[in-house]
C-alpha cells in the first residue's frame, strides 16, 4: 500500500523496536549485488559488513546472489551443499539445464550463504534474452557494452533462481528479493515482469546519470530539475543502462537509497522519490577502554613518521614531532572526490603557514590508484638510505655500548671523548654523506604512465608545491591502493588511516562516503562536504559537528572558491591544535561511533523488508509506519567543555602554551556519559517475539 511520506534519517528516534514481530519460518530474503564476495566498489563494503546483522534477524532463511569469480571464490567463499531442500531442488534443477550455479558460505562476520552465478557459462543465451528483453520491455542493449552484456544475464540467472525455487516449495513461500543498483536491477523488472510472488527492494547507492554528469564538470546539484535525462544519457552513450536502472527503479515495491541527497538526486533523475533513505553502516568494535585506540594512532603514526624520514632524506629540515599527517583516498576521480578544492587549499594553506611562521609543517597523502608501471627509483633509494643510517646507528650504539660497559666494570667514570674512535665517526660520516641528494623529494611515489596529463600532477604543477625547503607544506602522491606487503609503504589502509591526524574528503558527488565514516569509527577526524551523505547525516545529529571532529565543507550553496577558503580556514584551525586538543578531539570522533553502527542504522533495512511484505502480500502484513518524531534523543549537543565562540576553542593564534590547553574545562568520562544517554542501545534481532502483523509501536 502506497505511504504519503517516506522516511528518512530524520526520522531516526521514531523507528523504534517493534512490539509484533512476523513469523519468518516461511518468509525467505535472497539479497542480490554485482559485489557479492567480489570486490568492486563501495556496494561491497556495505553488503559485507551488513551481513552478521542480517544473518542475526533471518537466520538460515537468507541468501545472498552474486556473480561467480573464480579468483575470489577461492579465497572468500567455502564451497558447500544447500541444507535448504527446495534451494537444493532448484539449484539441480539449474545445473541440469545448461547453468552452473554454486553455493557456499561467505567467510566474512556472520558467515551468510550465498548462491553464485556463472554468467559465463551461459554466455550461449545472451542473443536470446536480449531479444526478450527487447520483446517485454523495450530495451535494447548494444553487442560491444560488455558490463551491460553482464547485467543482461546476471539479472535473467536471477528471475530464474528465484521463480524456480518458488516453484520448488512445497507452499507458497513469502520471498523477499533486495536488488542493489542497476546491474542487478534488471532481475527485479523480470521478476514483475513474470509476476513471480516476490515482494522486490531496489537500491541504488547512486544514480549513474548523476555519475556521469558531475564527472563532465556540470553544475549538477543547480540545475536538477532541468536535465532532459533521456538526452543526457543518450550523449554519454549509456541510455540502455539508464533504462535498465529506471525500469528496476519503477518496478521495485520499495525504493530505497543510502542518503537524502541522493533521493533528492533519485527523484529528479529516475522520477521517483525513495520510499525510505538507507543510510550505510559499519560493524563497530569498541574498546574496552578509552585509550586503546589513543596508542593504536601513536604506533601507526611512528610507522608512517618512518616512511617520511626515507622520502624527505637529505631534506629532513623540519620537526616531526610537529608534523600533521592529512590524507585523501578513494578512486581516482579528481573533481567528484573533491581532489582538485584540497590541492588549492593546500596552496593556500602553505602561504597561510609561511607569513604566520608556523612551526608546524604539513604532509598530504593522495591514495588514488592510478596508471603506473612500478616504483619511483628516487622514493625506493630514500627508504633504503633510511636503513641504512638505522643500521649505522645501531652499529654504533652497540660498540659504544660496549666500551661503557666495560669502563664501568673497572670502577671508572667513562671518558666521552674516548668512547668514539675514528672508525666510529669514518662510519658516521660515510652516511652523512650517503644522505646527500642533488634533487628535491619525489612527489609521487611511483613512475606514471600518463604523467604529462595526469589531473594531480599537472594541479601541483601549477600551485609550485614542490615539496622544497621553503615549503610548509609536502604533498606525497601515492597511486596504488595500501598493502602491508609493500616495500614503500608496508602498511594496510586502516592502519593508515589510524596514523593520519585528519582525512580530508571535500567531494563535489558522494552518495554516502564511506572514507569519513571510517575515519570517525577510528577516531579520526575529518573533512566532508553538505553534498556527501555522511555530511548530511552529521549536520542532521550533531549540533556543532566540528567540536567532535566533523568539518562540514559547504559546497551546495557557496561558489569553488568560496568553498575553497572554507576548506583553507578548517585545515589552519587543525594546524594550530596543540597536542592535547587534538587528543580530545580524536576522542569525542571516536565516541560518534555509535551513529554509524549497523545495530542502529539496520532498522532503515528491517521498515524497508517489513513494507515490501505488506505491499506484495497485503493479506498477509500490515505495515503501518508512524509520522516520526524530530531527532530528539539522536542530536549531540555541543560538548560542555567547547565555549560558544566562532573559534571553537581554538587559539587565534599558533603560538599557545601548553599552560593555556591545561586550563580549558575538560573532564572525558563526563562528556562521554552525556553523549551516551543520546543514543539508544542497540537491539537484538533475537530477542523478538514472532507474529505475523508488521507494525510499529506506539510512542511510549
Amino acid at each position: 500500500m502506497p505511504l504519503a511520506r517516506s522516511l528518512s534519517f530524520t526520522s531516526l528516534s521514531g523507528l523504534e523496536e517493534w512490539d509484533e514481530e512476523f513469523d519468518r519460518e516461511d518468509a525467505v530474503l535472497f539479497e542480490i549485488a554485482w559485489e557479492v564476495a567480489n570486490k568492486v566498489g563501495g556496494i561491497y563494503t556495505v553488503i559485507q559488513t551488513k551481513a552478521r546483522l542480517t544473518c542475526e534477524e533471518w537466520g538460515e532463511n537468507y541468501f545472498l546472489v552474486g556473480p561467480y569469480m573464480e579468483s575470489s571464490v577461492r579465497t572468500q567463499v567455502e564451497l558447500i551443499e544447500p541444507c535448504n531442500a527446495a534451494l537444493r531442488r532448484t539449484i539441480d534443477k539449474m545445473n541440469s539445464s545448461g547453468c552452473k550455479v554454486y553455493f557456499g558460505r561467505w567467510l566474512i562476520e556472520g558467515s551468510p550463504y550465498v548462491i553464485l552465478l556463472d554468467v559465463g557459462f551461459t554466455a550461449w543465451s545472451l542473443d536470446r534474452w536480449k531479444s526478450e528483453l527487447w520483446e517485454n520491455c523495450g530495451i535494447g542493449v548494444p553487442w560491444f557494452d560488455r558490463e551491460a552484456n553482464d547485467a543482461v544475464l546476471f539479472g535473467f540467472l536471477t528471475a530464474w533462481l528465484l521463480g524456480e525455487f518458488a516453484a520448488q516449495c512445497d507452499e507458497p513461500p513469502h520471498i523477499v528479493a533486495h536488488f542493489h543498483e542497476w546491474l542487478a536491477g534488471l532481475g527485479l523488472v523480470l521478476c514483475r515482469q513474470r509476476q513471480l510472488p516476490v515482494a522486490t527492494i531496489f537500491t541504488t547507492h547512486a544514480t549513474l546519470l548523476g555519475r556521469y554528469l558531475c564527472a563532465g564538470n556540470v553544475d549538477f546539484y543547480n540545475n536538477l530539475a532541468e536535465f532532459n535525462v533521456d538526452k543526457e544519457a543518450g550523449d554519454r552513450q549509456i541510455y540502455h543502462r539508464y533504462c535498465l536502472e529506471r525500469a528496476a527503479v519503477r518496478c521495485a515495491h520499495v525504493f530505497t537509497t543510502v542518503s537524502q541527497i541522493t533521493a533528492i538526486e533519485a527523484e529528479h533523475l529516475l522520477k521517483r522519490k525513495p520510499d525510505i533513505v538507507t543510510p550505510n553502516g559499519l560493524n563497530v568494535k569498541k574498546f574496552s577502554a578509552m585509550h586503546e585506540f589513543q596508542n593504536l594512532h601513536a604506533q601507526s603514526k611512528a610507522r608512517i613518521q618512518e616512511f617520511v624520514r626515507g622520502h624527505f632524506y637529505g631534506h629532513l629540515d623540519f620537526n616531526l614531532d610537529k608534523t600533521v599527517f592529512l590524507f585523501i583516498a578513494g578512486r581516482y576521480e579528481f573533481s567528484n572526490k573533491g581532489a582538485d578544492i584540497f590541492l588549492e587549499a593546500l596552496a593556500r594553506l602553505n602561504y597561510l603557514l609561511r607569513v604566520n611562521h608556523s612551526d608546524v609543517t604539513v604532509i598530504a597523502f593522495f591514495i588514488m590508484p592510478a596508471r603506473t608501471n612500478n616504483f619511483n627509483v628516487e622514493t625506493l633509494k630514500g627508504q633504503a638510505v633510511r636503513k641504512q643510517l638505522w643500521d649505522t646507528a645501531q652499529t654504533v650504539k652497540e660498540r659504544f655500548g660496549k666500551k661503557l660497559y666495560e669502563s664501568l666494570l673497572v670502577g671508572q667514570l667513562p671518558d666521552v671523548s674516548k668512547m668514539l674512535d675514528k672508525e666510529d665517526f669514518t662510519m658516521m660520516k660515510r652516511a652523512i654523506f650517503a644522505t646527500q641528494r642533488q634533487c628535491l623529494p619525489p612527489v609521487c611515489s611511483h613512475n606514471m604512465l600518463e604523467d604529462s596529463s595526469d589531473p594531480i600532477l599537472n594541479c601541483i604543477r601549477r600551485i609550485g608545491l614542490f615539496n622544497t625547503a621553503q615549503d610548509r607544506v609536502k604533498v606525497i602522491f601515492h597511486p596504488e591502493f595500501l598493502s602491508s606487503t609493500s616495500p614503500l609503504l608496508p602498511m594496510d589502509y586502516e592502519e593508515f588511516v589510524r596514523g593520519c591526524h585528519l582525512g580530508v574528503f571535500p567531494s563535489y558527488y558522494e552518495p554516502w562516503g564511506y572514507t569519513p565514516a571510517e575515519c570517525t569509527v577510528m577516531g579520526i577526524p575529518s573533512v566532508s562536504t553538505n553534498l556527501s551523505g555522511f555530511g548530511c547525516f552529521m549536520e542532521e545529529h550533531i549540533a556543532d559537528p566540528s567540536a567532535y571532529g566533523i568539518y562540514i565543507l559547504d559546497r551546495r550553496f557557496r561558489g569553488v572558491d568560496e568553498s575553497c577558503n572554507q576548506l583553507t580556514s578548517f585545515l589552519f584551525q587543525f594546524c594550530q591544535q596543540s597536542r592535547r586538543q587534538r587528543i580530545i578531539q580524536r576522542n569525542r570522533t571516536e565516541r560518534l561511533s555509535d551513529l554509524l553502527d549497523w545495530r542502529y542504522l539496520g532498522r532503515y533495512y528491517v521498515s524497508a523488508r517489513h513494507m515490501a511484505l505488506a505491499k506484495a502480500f497485503p493479506d498477509k502484513f500490515i505495515y503501518e509506519p508512524q509520522e516520526p518524531t524530530s531527532a530528539t534523543g539522536f542530536r549531540y549537543p555541543r560538548p560542555a567543555s567547547v565555549p560558544p565562540s566562532p573559534a571553537h576553542s581554538l587559539h587565534s593564534s599558533p603560538h599557545h602554551s601548553e599552560a593555556e590547553d591545561e586550563e580549558e574545562p575538560y573532564d572525558e568520562d563526563l562528556e562521554a556519559e552525556k553523549d551516551r544517554v543520546n543514543i539508544r542501545q542497540p537491539f537484538n534481532m533475537l530477542n523478538r517475539n514472532k507474529n505475523q502483523t508488521v507494525g510499529l509501536p506506539e510512542k511510549n
